[in-house]
């Protein structure tokens, strides 16, 4: 969707300057967009009729550039795909979550001290988009709503860097990783404090 609204927007548009614009815009952490895979998505776009290629140039020794065009099609599925992501809830795959799954992995203290730096982290982050929101950069040379998305990025990492900085008082303050009773429960001997699978300490005692 963001190669096919930018051409969309753009046009006609060297592939270039696709790229150009969605590095500009640090689409690559966001949207899950790779430079690398530009150009070979405006071609799967054009052979898709998605696109239409209105000229190729090129100038002395540089690779020929191929300027593009939204057809007819592209319109209609951009349409789509736009209105899809505004009226629909999709919340992508999370490494950090599937991480904090096996949170007994770790020992409390390591368990802890990663929270409070990825709470750190993201305060950073945090920091970072204020000083943008306040920018002449921003105020002056992007769009408003791009100040409003910085506004959206800034409120969910505030959430995160709290509930980080909660669950990591929670982790030290030796709260038990499974309900009352359940600790000896068959299969759930190695979700306690680190303990290995097969039931022992670290230091080799026996679980009780």
């Amino acid at each position: 969707m963001m190669i096919l609204g930018l051409v969309r927007w753009m046009q006609p548009v060297h592939g270039y300057d696709v790229r150009r614009e969605l590095l500009s815009w640090s689409a690559d952490k966001w949207a899950n967009v790779q430079p690398g895979s530009i150009y070979h998505a405006l071609r799967k776009l054009a052979d898709e009729g998605l696109l239409r290629e209105v000229s190729t140039e090129q100038v002395g020794a540089r690779p020929a550039r191929t300027t593009y065009a939204v057809t007819a099609k592209g319109e209609e599925e951009f349409e789509t795909l736009l209105r899809a992501q505004w009226w629909q809830l999709n919340e992508g795959p999370d490494p950090f979550a599937a991480a904090f799954s096996f949170l007994p992995a770790l020992p409390r203290e390591e368990a802890a001290a990663a929270l409070r730096n990825r709470a750190n982290l993201l305060r950073a982050g945090i920091e970072s988009m204020r000083a943008s929101l306040g920018s002449e950069w921003v105020r002056t040379t992007k769009p408003v709503h791009v100040g409003w998305m910085f506004e959206l990025w800034s409120a969910r990492a505030e959430a995160d860097m709290a509930w980080c900085e909660r669950i990591a008082e929670r982790i030290e303050s030796g709260v038990s990783y499974l309900p009352a009773g359940m600790e000896r429960a068959e299969g759930w001997s190695g979700w306690t404090d680190c303990a290995p699978p097969d039931g022992t300490q670290p230091d080799g005692e026996d679980a009780h």
